[in-house]
């Protein structure tokens, strides 16, 4: 019989006889400092014009205000999910909890949009640090044949936490005041803390890393790149930023950085940060292809449908929430069932269900959608595209980590986590200038449609104003000047015009996410069947 070395002997122990007993507790308490950190990456777009006058910041302010944390928060997670393997998976996460809590504090006491950027940045360095020691730890505590039920409590909090987040923050406005959305979770942070490291075990890979200092900077600088130049493309018309220096450029320079790390890790033989043998295990190559293009098609559902809403059809953030809120508690629930589902199937036929399911509903809500009407008719597809949700989440990551060594545990969390994290932004990107330039080009010709009902010196104004109102994501004002009465039939032809041409834009939209997501589901026969060994 082989010898058996002292750090794969951990190794064997930790994948056999997980760290505790009561993994379940463990994970509840991981999952809050989770919950929290998702939350604040969608509670804060509620918050937009109280910001603007609530501190005297301007929109662009408030733009990087949302997207700094998103920023801060993706780019990191390759090393973030390392130093769990070095630190221990408890410290990273109580450390990242800390850095959150303290950032939500300084949000809420901010006096100024410069400090409130700067708490929103120490927020998403906080949420970068816990988030990749959650899946880890699932892969830590507990054994094989219960993964899939806690990926599955995994999955319900990524499907319910981001649609939770503009009802809580539209309560809160409209009781409270925007300082509430932050202060909200300095009680919760202190007690996660308390309870992490009073309950939780100190959780470690099972073997001694170092840290590949060049490669942490060439990650960092190349996603970074990449992750800028998509969120802020749009703002700059994908053109240039200052002097020499444009989008294009951005992008390309961190995407041959990536290069060169992926070059360097390849060379590297003793600690790379990102270890090639993870890309040797099929179902984890396979699953960060699927988990990349689902996200390039999943980001896109809430972002179109919360902008058809509240800009075509007038409701309010809370009202909007409500409206998404079934929608998000099928979500939960389904993750719950579909974790227990694959650890008695395997996650790849559960996965391949519900990106097909999620596909079918945006069909079904891109079919009744429309410019009036009641919007509750659009359950019926909210539902499908609910319960579908819950049967992707906790599958995908359970079926991407199969057969993974736990000494790479952290590793393969902060890559995964990074490859859905760009194929979000990439998504948002994408699916905003289709969006984008689809109403553009259906407002023009329906405000020349509209526009005979106004009288004729009129005209050209509304369809110049129409046809810029795209570029704002919202219906035009009426010209200074005009009596009552032609005001009224400006602003209801304008209001009428705005949602027939957003409905046209927001179909195409979900149309293109439904290709995406029912490509997602083909790649899903690539993985390996479950019960056999992986290529």
């Amino acid at each position: 019989m082989p010898e058996i070395k002292p750090e794969n002997r951990a190794e064997r122990e930790s994948a056999e006889r997980p760290v505790t007993r009561r993994p379940w507790p463990v994970l509840a308490i991981m999952c809050i400092g989770f919950f929290m950190a998702l939350l604040d990456g969608s509670i804060v777009n509620v918050a937009v014009p109280t910001l603007i006058h609530g501190i005297d910041a301007s929109y662009d302010q408030v733009l990087w205000i949302i997207d700094g944390y998103l920023l801060v928060f993706s780019v990191p997670l390759i090393t973030t999910g390392r130093l769990g393997d070095i630190f221990g998976y408890r410290r990273l996460y109580v450390i990242g909890v800390i850095t959150f809590t303290a950032g939500s504090a300084l949000c809420g006491l901010a006096g100024s949009p410069s400090w409130l950027l700067a708490a929103r940045l120490l927020q998403g360095l906080g949420g970068a640090l816990l988030f990749p020691q959650v899946i880890s730890s699932i892969l830590t505590i507990f054994p094989a044949r219960l993964r899939g039920r806690a990926f599955g409590v995994f999955g319900a909090i990524v499907g319910f936490a981001p649609i939770l987040g503009p009802v809580l923050g539209g309560f809160l406005l409209t009781h409270l005041s925007w300082r509430w959305i932050f202060f909200i979770n300095v009680p919760i942070g202190i007690i996660t803390v308390v309870l992490a490291l009073t309950l939780a075990p100190p959780m470690r890979s099972g073997r001694a890393h170092r840290l590949d200092l060049p490669g942490v900077a060439l990650a960092t600088a190349g996603v970074g790149g990449i992750v800028f130049g998509l969120i802020e493309g749009e703002r700059y018309g994908w053109g240039t930023i200052a002097g020499p220096i444009g989008i294009p450029s951005v992008i390309v320079v961190g995407v041959a950085l990536l290069v060169v790390f992926v070059l360097l890790q390849r060379r590297r033989r003793d600690e790379p940060l990102m270890p090639l043998a993870l890309f040797r295990v099929r179902n984890f190559a396979v699953g960060n292809g699927v988990g990349f293009v689902f996200q390039l098609g999943m980001i896109g559902i809430m972002f179109v449908l919360v902008l058809y809403l509240q800009m075509a059809r007038g409701y309010s953030a809370l009202a909007t929430g409500l409206l998404v809120l079934p929608n998000a508690v099928l979500t939960a629930v389904g993750s719950a069932y579909a974790g227990r589902l694959s650890d008695r199937f395997g996650g790849k036929y559960i996965l391949m269900t519900g990106l097909a399911l999620l596909a079918a509903g945006l069909l079904v809500l891109a079919a009744m959608a429309g410019p009036d009407g009641d919007a509750w008719r659009l359950l019926p597809g909210l539902l499908i595209i609910g319960l579908a949700s819950g049967a992707t989440f906790a599958p995908l990551q359970q079926a991407t980590m199969d057969g993974l060594d736990p000494h790479l545990a952290g590793a393969a969390s902060g890559v995964s986590s990074t490859i859905r994290q760009v194929g979000g932004v990439l998504g948002t990107a994408v699916l905003g200038a289709l969006l984008s330039a689809r109403l553009t080009s259906t407002l023009r010709d329906q405000a020349t449609q509209h526009a005979t009902a106004l009288p004729a010196d009129l005209r050209a104004r509304f369809i110049a104003d129409a046809t810029t109102a795209a570029r704002h994501l919202r219906p035009p004002t009426p010209p200074v000047g005009l009596d009552a009465t032609t005001t009224a039939l400006y602003e209801r032809i304008t209001t009428d015009t705005f949602a027939t041409a957003f409905t046209t834009a927001m179909q195409t939209t979900l149309l293109a996410c439904a290709a995406t997501l029912a490509t997602a589901a083909l790649f899903c026969l690539m993985f390996s069947p479950p019960g056999k060994p992986q290529d």
